[in-house]
Parts: structure tokens; sequence; C-alpha cells
């Protein structure tokens, strides 16, 4: 059951195919905001992903981050995430991420839990139209 409180941590190395200059981003060789982004992500729906009803999902619906300082390449970056809230079919996450030195980015996520199948044959019928 979903309860606020469980918590995600994921950890990566700041690698050169996700710097800004590469993720076209910026033009630096640091770690990306959409790098950062994406990995808030994935903590955030992998932490609650065992507690869900068989066949559903989260997907995610905002994010108000903000990315504090730049990360080199070869760096550990680790993002920690929590759910502060569990309303109905809506979630959301405290996240915050550091690397090595320290904080580098901080905020909320909002997730929604969707019936996988479901949304996904509502997302292909664009094709169709």
């Amino acid at each position: 059951m979903l309860e606020a409180g469980i918590k995600g941590q994921h950890t990566i190395i700041v690698e050169k195919e996700n710097t800004a200059a590469v993720m076209k981003s910026g033009t630096l060789a640091v770690f990306a905001t959409p790098a950062m982004i994406a990995l808030i992500e994935e903590t955030a729906w992998k932490s609650v992903a065992d507690e869900l009803e068989e066949g559903c999902v989260t997907v995610g619906t905002s994010l108000n981050v903000k990315h504090l300082a730049a990360s080199p390449v070869g760096m550990k970056v680790t993002c920690n995430t929590t759910l502060v809230e569990v309303d109905k079919r809506r979630l959301v996450f405290s996240v915050e991420v550091e690397d090595e030195t320290g904080k580098v980015g901080e905020g909320t996520h909002e997730r929604f839990i969707v019936q996988a199948e479901k949304f996904q044959n509502k997302a292909d019928a664009k094709l169709n139209r």
C-alpha cells in the first residue's frame, strides 16, 4: 500500500552521454539538467513500483526543480526521493540531488498512477487520427 514516507535512491556517474553539450541543453561538459530530470523520474517511479496494483504504473506529470550546481564528467550523482503526499492516484515526491561535493538539485515531482495498458492504448490511438 502506498503511504507517505517511501524513499528512493539512485546513483549514476556523469558520462559524456549525459552532459549538457551532448544533450543539447548547453555547451559544457557537465551533468545536463535533462539528465538530472531523468534521474529524478527514474528514482521516483522505481521507489513505488513494487507497491502498485498489478497492471499499474506511474507517469510523470509535473516537476518543479532547481539545478543548483554543476557536476563534471566522472563524478557520482545521487538522487534521493521521498513520497510526501498520496492523494488517490496522485503522488508527490520531495527530491534532492547531490554529487560528491554536496547538493546540486532540489524540488518536487508529481506522478499519477495509471493502468498501463489503457494508458498506452490511448496514446497509441493518436496515430490513427
